[in-house]
């Protein structure tokens, strides 16, 4: 099929290079435009433009739809599908309407739960036990549309942000592959109406550890924000964050330390098994034990 791409992180990388990988034509990839990064400021392309440029194929980054010229650029791709994995633009109805088969999204969450921008994240916080990837067909709704397909998998107990985006990126590139040489049979499901919920962006004020809460929702918040933004809490003047957690047997004063990295929390207690500290990179909690004495209190 001759296909738009539309994306900008690393989880959209891999549905571009499946695509290409599964013999399709890229016509054109969409993706935001570069931004302003690391310690000089300079510019930096967004991972799918990066990798775009490295296959040679032509890359195309307005600021918005709202130019009618931009629009009339799009529509004369004569695309058959436009396919949109967090790309970071809100697309008009004229963009929706171009192609023939419309645009198809690759949505993280078994919608209708976690429409939104931190899918990955709040499944994770929330401790929702599964999650997967819906095909959905685009509508002018936030991600209200048709789903043409879903797959399902499990959170693992341990999970973190990072090991659950490369999984669904994964499952999302295959589940996008087979929408495409299914696309003329594949009925579209209207999505329930019961059991949506949102999945805001993260918030960084989020990220400061509460230790009062039980330590299930500490571990599930310490998982659901690694490696970004990291949970943290001040150790002696430092920020440190925090990038592995479990709920193990304990109890204390919140913030205790109770032994090791184990700490004690409302009710419960976690162990913290990695951490970054500042302007360090995440190494293990024994590792970080051997050049760092904690506190009696992290609260």
């Amino acid at each position: 099929m001759r296909i738009v791409f539309m994306g900008t992180p690393d989880f959209a990388v891999t549905a571009l290079d499946a695509l290409v990988a599964a013999g399709h034509e890229i016509a054109c990839v969409y993706s935001q435009p570069p931004r302003p990064a690391g310690r000089g400021k300079a510019l930096r392309p967004s991972p799918v433009r990066a990798r775009a440029e490295a296959l040679g194929l032509p890359v195309r980054h307005p600021l918005n739809f709202r130019d009618p010229a931009d629009v009339a650029a799009f529509a004369a791709l004569n695309a058959d599908v436009a396919v949109v994995v967090a790309y970071g633009l809100i697309l008009p109805q004229a963009v929706l309407d171009a192609p023939e088969h419309g645009c198809l999204n690759i949505h993280a969450s078994l919608l209708p739960r976690w429409r939104g921008a931190a899918p990955i994240h709040r499944a994770i916080m929330a401790g929702d036990a599964e999650t997967g990837v819906c095909i959905m067909q685009m509508e002018a709704g936030l991600d209200t549309g048709p789903v043409l397909l879903r797959q399902t998998t499990p959170i693992g107990g341990e999970e973190t942000t990072g090991a659950l985006h490369d999984r669904l990126a994964a499952i999302g590139a295959g589940a996008i592959v087979a929408a495409l040489a299914d696309l003329g049979s594949l009925v579209p499901q209207e999505q329930a109406k019961d059991g949506v919920s949102y999945a805001h962006k993260i918030d960084k004020a989020e990220a400061r550890i509460d230790w009062s809460r039980p330590a299930a929702e500490v571990a599930r918040l310490i998982r659901g924000l690694s490696p970004f933004p990291g949970a943290w809490c001040d150790i002696a003047g430092e920020r440190v964050k925090f990038h592995g957690a479990g709920v193990v047997d304990g109890q204390g004063v919140p913030g205790a330390v109770l032994r090791g990295f184990v700490i004690a929390c409302g009710t419960g207690a976690v162990e913290i098994t990695r951490v970054q500290r500042e302007g360090k990179k995440s190494m293990s909690a024994d590792e970080v034990l051997r050049g760092m004495a904690l506190p009696a209190s992290l609260a």
